[in-house]
């Protein structure tokens, strides 16, 4: 074998493997610039949950509305975190008992006698 072909096939080597090195930086580049991007898109989807309770103030609910921070959890005493709780828990159940009257009115069944309202 000549002695030019032991270079031509060293460069030849080295090519090759330059090209696998930066088709694999590119190759990590792109998952890190993917995994930025989610991380961003996350970040906001936080950002937009954190503010929520404030949207929900505006909608006309009562005073109590504007005292739900994010974090209250930690300084409330029990027993004021015990009544938020049971207050939003009866509040989620007369609505969901409304919206069952209503279909049940829409579609013309009869109502429950504990979906009545006796006043």
């Amino acid at each position: 074998m000549p002695w030019w072909s032991w270079i031509l096939l060293w460069v030849a080597l080295i090519a090759v493997s330059l090209l696998c090195y930066v088709l694999l930086g590119v190759r990590l580049f792109r998952k890190f610039m993917a995994t930025v991007h989610e991380l961003s898109a996350a970040g906001e989807q936080l950002g937009h949950r954190t503010h929520l309770p404030e949207r929900a103030d505006d909608d006309g609910d009562d005073g109590e509305a504007s005292a739900k921070v994010f974090g209250a959890a930690v300084f409330a005493t029990p027993e004021q975190m015990r009544h938020d709780y049971v207050t939003a828990k009866a509040s989620r159940q007369e609505v969901r008992r409304q919206k069952r009257v209503k279909r049940k009115a829409e579609r013309g069944q009869p109502q429950s006698l504990h979906d009545i309202e006796f006043s």
